[in-house]
């Protein structure tokens, strides 16, 4: 079973499990957009259906297999450290290059999915990880 999972609709979403989803979403904010705005709640709109999508039962294998390959994300407080598995989690376009070559190097658990997900993200203001 796949750590990973897309949806074609918020349908197939909610048949799967509801809300207790973690979100991947891309951050469609334009680059130069000040952090405050991307990091804030009200720019935040969440069941996207190009997101990639981690059940709630399935947080602490992805933070066991990607923990300390995303990190450096930036919080609605505008801290950073580890994934936030309840809050919002920013990383950049420069942040998700390097993500992208730890994830190429070390091959973690379903990397394949999440690499060509993040790769897509290139056409985007970075991604965001949306905590439980």
């Amino acid at each position: 079973m796949f750590m990973f999972y897309a949806f074609s609709s918020q349908e197939e979403r909610k048949k799967s499990g509801g809300t207790y989803f973690i979100e991947l979403q891309y951050c469609r904010l334009l680059p130069g957009t000040e952090i405050e705005k991307i990091v804030s709640v009200t720019a935040i709109e969440h069941w996207k259906n190009d997101s990639l999508y981690i059940n709630g039962d399935d947080a602490n294998k992805f933070v066991s297999n990607y923990g300390k390959i995303i990190t450096g994300g930036i919080y609605n407080n505008r801290k950073s450290g580890m994934v936030d598995m309840y809050g919002i989690n920013y990383y950049s376009q420069e942040q998700t290059k390097l993500i992208l070559e730890r994830i190429k190097e070390i091959k973690p658990l379903d990397y394949q999915i999440l690499l060509s997900w993040l790769e897509k993200s290139k056409e985007h203001n970075g991604f965001y990880i949306l905590g439980l």
